[in-house]
């Protein structure tokens, strides 16, 4: 089954007004590439979203709260987000559960809210450092999908594999690594529905860089990329674009 691939841009907290000259940039890039081009996606902090979404690139946010309105000071809902214009929402980075303490019920919780809003969810899974050596990577991430992924929700998910020791350090695993653990994330998703696996966008993020790439994106079963750095200039953002035509 031929899968289309989605390159999104996590922008994490970064990015002032200025910055929106990127996005058009990016859209501007995206425009050139005609049919060619695959789906693009960008997730500036909250501040940015609703003057992004005037603009042709589709805009997502990088959290949600899980319910609709309330006393919560400070949290945003999907609700909320969605009358932004935010399109997509990404849940469960690994930020978020180290920084925040989030676990795979609260994730689950965030991507049931995000679902019923009507937004694309990124849901998020990856092991650290120590857990690869340990030899229970997938063991973690088959739990994190377990615990994190609604299968039951209606709507478009996306799983995003982000190694935890990969994000922002310039490390990445084997090609056969990525392939192998993607593999084994469509068929841990296979168990619950298989009919759901076999459409679901599997993302690869940890250091994509435009070098690096046009042979991940090639890789089985990964479906495009999770872009955190390299995403904040239409430059290098487009150059990993550019490696999926």
């Amino acid at each position: 089954m031929t899968r289309r691939k989605l390159i999104a841009g996590n922008w994490k907290m970064n990015g002032l007004n200025a910055a929106l000259a990127e996005i058009t940039a990016i859209g501007a890039g995206v425009a050139a590439l005609g049919a060619r081009a695959p789906d693009v996606l960008v997730c500036p902090p909250f501040t940015l979203i609703s003057s992004a979404a005037r603009g042709e690139v589709a805009i997502g946010a990088q959290d949600c709260h899980i319910g609709v309105s309330g006393a919560h000071t400070g949290d945003i809902s999907s609700v909320m987000l969605k009358d932004a214009g935010a399109g997509s929402v990404i849940v469960g980075h690994s930020e978020r559960r180290a920084d925040h303490g989030e676990d795979d019920a609260l994730v689950r919780a965030k991507a049931e809210a995000a679902l019923a809003a009507g937004l694309r969810t990124i849901i998020c899974v990856g092991e650290t450092r120590a857990e690869r050596e340990a030899g229970t990577a997938y063991a973690v991430v088959a739990r994190q999908i377990a615990g994190s992924v609604p299968f039951a929700a209606q709507g478009t998910i996306v799983i995003a594999y982000e190694p935890v020791w990969a994000i922002g350090t310039g490390l990445t695993p084997t090609n056969d690594d990525i392939a192998a653990m993607h593999g084994a994330i469509r068929a841990e998703l296979a168990r619950s529905d298989a009919a759901r696996a076999a459409v679901t966008q599997i993302l690869y993020g940890g250091s994509v860089k435009p070098g690096n790439a046009r042979e991940i994106l090639a890789l089985a079963d990964v479906d495009g990329a999770l872009v955190g750095g390299a995403s904040l200039k239409a430059a290098d953002f487009l150059g990993i674009i550019n490696a999926c035509v």
